[in-house]
């Protein structure tokens, strides 16, 4: 079994394109492959508990529920940028 940083440098890996590089950052490449729509791969991932709030929210979970759960270490969640931010 190899982890994350061996599995990237194994040449099988590598002549497959098996994992890409995003600001730095090793992850793996989509899958499957497609030869005529090739997906790609614009931003690193999320940071852990990046899209929490927004995620429970769109699944109809409460704000003060899931301020309860963060407050109480079940759920990691960091601040996310509000909309205003973004202008």
């Amino acid at each position: 079994m190899l982890d994350v940083e061996e599995a990237a440098e194994d040449e099988h890996n590598r002549a497959r394109g098996g994992f890409v590089q995003v600001d730095g950052l090793t992850q793996p490449a989509p899958a499957p492959r497609f030869s005529r729509t090739p997906a790609r791969v614009d931003s690193p991932p999320p940071l852990p508990g990046e899209h929490t709030r927004s995620a429970l929210a769109d699944w109809g979970v409460p704000e003060d529920a899931v301020a309860s759960l963060v407050e109480a270490g079940v759920l990691s969640s960091i601040p996310e940028p509000s909309a205003e931010a973004d202008r």
